[in-house]
């Protein structure tokens, strides 16, 4: 979508309206720590961010890496910064290539600061001298496939501080085919608001977003405003140079000031607002909460469908997915890219030489094997492994193997039964309530347009050990309204599953459309699946030494251990597998496992009632 569009949307409803900036971290280390918190912050509610540009080399790779990780596997809608340093017409040609690969619409075009071994700035041989001349590329290479952004000077640029020059040469700018405006950062409400009005009085009508730097320390506050020459407000420094050796305080008082500027400003008709965030989540964050934006139960973050979806080239549309990678996002979107791969069935032909193959995709366990360890202990039993899923779910762990983002508050209608299953030694990986058409507006299980209602079904998956899954299967098949499907890790599956098509598990119902089905159990996606989950746990179990008790136990329930799922198929009804389960437990959660020859153990009872399948 494009970001006037946005701003044209944040115009007419009048609803919070922000979005955050981001730069390529210097490590790899760092880089994943950031994506981390790019999808925790996308649960803030930003309309867009934005990467920043590092000319040159690796940096510049990684800004199109990140746009590719946002928007393709994050589903947030990025801009990407590009400028003119370091940047002959071919390279700039290459970035949009990747840019519009990976689905992105919009640019922010800059000419950029001068290399740091350099005191001014100069053009590249073959590339371009100033903003406007890479919007006028950008415009003759994609049309209007890229929304195009430029810079706005409220207090003047590094060289040059003749306002009516700055000003001729934005009006320039969107002559070429800017569409709106993201200025430099500023603490001088009151000039910034003057500012617009000469910017609408030289005849720019397109939008303008005010970039805003919250406060996190005093020092990195000064250093900041310091290195951007803007103007602190005589009221801010008496406020802050008291207490600016306590960080906390600072942050607190910072928040407020900060908080009261942006009021100002929404005062003066400015409907978005683009937060600096400097790659950190705190201070944005009490910014937001100051100015009571964050979703609520009151007003609830809204999403088009109950998971993340995709904004990468070819996915935007996509409405349909297994139920298998709830938790695992990134790894689902890495795996089924490649449509084309999968020519005779939409989520992989279990023909196709490619269909299971793991390594290519890079989803396995992310961590160095001492970070893992230190995350999740060193369980040397059943009742330590399920003891830290116990914890996971009343949220004193942020995620596990099979999960990438902490527990959904939708799992806290069942957490106790889902608790109490994970103390009788049944290790629960996913699940989802039952859910009777309620309005699409609920702030927990809510999704889609206005004015509808989603309904879901029950649905448990789980590690099962091999003397408690004869007794689990009896009962589920005695059982009318439970389907299942069972699958270890060689790939012995059994299911009493009618059909090998599509079960809908989440559906919705809304105003001028078809029923909307998009979450789903299937036989040949859990076979995907399964290959998935059990290697997730193996490379657990690799993070410890061969042989010492926590290897031993993880691949004791990796090799003979069942993966099962069930659904109950009675919508209305979302107690009935835990009444089924009810009793079932483990008899000794505290027997250390033991050695096993072959590595693998088989089916207790054959394969004669399932179906042999090796994904």
């Amino acid at each position: 979508m494009h970001i006037k569009d946005m701003l044209t949307e944040a115009e007419r409803t009048g609803e919070p309206s922000f979005s955050f900036e981001y730069f390529p971290p210097k490590t790899a280390q760092g880089v994943q720590n950031l994506y981390d918190r790019m999808e925790r912050m996308y649960n803030f509610g930003p309309k867009f961010i934005d990467i920043t540009w590092g000319a040159g080399g690796r940096i510049a790779e990684l800004t199109c890496e990140m746009v590719v990780q946002a928007q393709t596997y994050l589903g947030l809608e990025a801009c990407m910064h590009l400028t003119c340093t370091d940047m002959g017409e071919e390279k700039v040609n290459d970035a949009l290539r990747k840019a519009y690969k990976a689905g992105c619409t919009n640019i922010l075009a800059l000419r950029g600061d001068p290399p740091r071994d350099k005191e001014k700035w100069e053009a590249t041989e073959g590339g371009f001298r100033y903003a406007r001349d890479l919007v006028a590329h950008i415009r003759k290479m994609y049309g209007n496939h890229f929304d195009i952004g430029v810079a706005g000077y409220p207090e003047g640029c590094d060289d040059n501080k003749d306002e009516d020059l700055l000003l001729d040469h934005l009006k320039e700018k969107v002559d070429e085919g800017a569409s709106f405006i993201v200025t430099q950062m500023f603490y001088d409400a009151d000039n910034f608001i003057r500012w617009v009005g000469r910017v609408r009085e030289r005849g720019i009508t397109v939008p303008i977003v005010p970039g805003i730097m919250p406060i996190a320390t005093y020092a990195s506050f000064l250093r900041r405003a310091n290195h951007m020459k803007c103007k602190i407000p005589e009221d801010w420094m008496a406020k802050l140079e008291p207490i600016k050796n306590d960080d906390v305080a600072v942050r607190e008082i910072g928040k407020t000031l900060v908080a009261d500027m942006c009021r100002k400003i929404l005062a003066a008709g400015i409907r978005h607002l683009h937060f600096y965030t400097m790659n950190l989540a705190q201070a944005t964050r009490m910014v937001l909460e100051e100015l009571d934006w964050l979703p609520s139960p009151e007003r609830p973050l809204k999403q088009a469908l109950p998971w993340k979806q995709s904004l990468g080239l070819g996915r935007r549309s996509e409405d349909v997915r297994p139920i298998f990678w709830r938790n695992r996002n990134k790894s689902y979107i890495a795996r089924t890219q490649d449509w084309d791969e999968f020519p005779n069935g939409r989520w992989g032909d279990s023909r196709s030489p490619a269909f299971g193959e793991l390594d290519a995709y890079g989803i396995g366990l992310t961590g160095s094997n001492e970070q893992n360890r230190k995350k999740w202990g060193e369980p040397s039993c059943i009742r330590d492994i399920a003891n830290l899923f116990v914890r996971y779910l009343n949220k004193e762990i942020d995620y596990l193997p099979w999960s990438e983002a902490p527990v959904a508050d939708e799992a806290d209608v069942i957490k106790s039964d889902l608790i109490e299953l994970n103390k009788r030694g049944l290790i629960t990986v996913n699940s989802q309530p039952a859910v009777n058409g309620v309005k699409s507006s609920h702030p927990v299980h809510g999704w889609g347009p206005s004015n509808g209602y989603v309904y879901q079904k029950a649905y448990l998956e789980m590690f099962v050990s091999p003397e408690l899954y004869p007794e689990l299967k009896r009962r589920i098949e005695n059982h009318p309204d439970l389907t299942y499907h069972a699958v270890t890790k060689s790939g012995n599956l059994e299911t009493n599953a009618q059909s090998e098509g599509p079960n809908a598990v989440t559906w919705g119902v809304f105003p001028g459309k078809e029923i909307v089905q998009p979450t789903i159990v299937e036989r040949i996606s859990f076979l995907a699946w399964k290959d998935e989950a059990f290697q997730l746990g193996t490379e657990w179990a690799r993070c410890y030494d061969v042989g010492s008790p926590s290897r031993l136990v993880l691949e004791e329930i990796m090799n003979t251990w069942y993966l099962v799922n069930i659904v109950n198929n009675d919508f209305h009804r979302g107690e009935t597998i835990f009444e089924v389960l009810k009793d079932l437990e483990l008899p000794d959660l505290d027997k250390a496992p033991e050695p096993h020859v072959n590595g693998t153990k088989d089916l207790p009872n054959g394969t004669t009632n399932g179906v042999e399948a090796s994904a």
